[in-house]
């Protein structure tokens, strides 16, 4: 088990493409809608405490109407104090204000979940712990296009970079001890 404390006033759950169009697709080890499930129960769970949900969509640049299905999927993006970020390429952080925002905050962790894990996870992930976050990648709450590059990211690339943790270990760490 992972030994995880997270002050839930400085730590952002960031939620990566969780679009209709995105949460369709077909994904590996879990799929979409599974994945969808339990980033909603961990964005409740983060809200509870007074931590602060980033829901991140992606649009495609260029183009004046975008493809059905690049709104939030239902549960995600809708509650008040949750911060909206939409991003025009891979990762979260590239010329959205996401780091502006996060340092007004005064957040110092971001754990990230979502779709999809290779693509817009890792690239976010790393864009974090360049700019100097703690990065915590909730495993069981991203999936990936192709089940083997899932795995290899979550075995050998995010231990690198960060804390992997269950959605269970994230949720205990943010409660307070009793």
């Amino acid at each position: 088990m992972t030994t995880l404390n997270l002050e839930p006033r400085h730590t952002a759950l960031v939620l990566i493409d969780l679009m209709p169009r995105i949460v369709a697709l077909e994904t590996a080890p879990l799929t979409g809608p599974e994945v969808l499930e339990r980033c909603v129960a961990l964005a409740k769970a983060t809200r509870s405490v007074g931590g602060l949900v980033v829901n991140v969509r992606v649009e495609r640049p260029g183009v004046e109407v975008q493809p059905d299905g690049s709104g939030f999927a239902p549960g995600i993006g809708s509650e008040p104090g949750d911060l909206e970020i939409v991003k025009r390429t891979i990762g979260a952080f590239g010329r959205t204000g996401l780091d502006h925002e996060l340092q007004t905050r005064g957040i110092e962790t971001v754990a990230l979940a979502g779709i999809a894990t290779n693509f817009g996870v890792e690239s976010t992930g790393r864009a974090a712990d360049d700019l100097g976050y703690d990065t915590v990648y909730i495993a069981d709450a991203m999936t990936g296009l192709d089940g083997r590059a899932h795995e290899f990211a979550v075995s050998a690339i995010f231990p690198r970079l960060g804390t992997v943790c269950s959605g269970t270990e994230y949720v205990a760490a943010l409660s307070p001890a009793t």
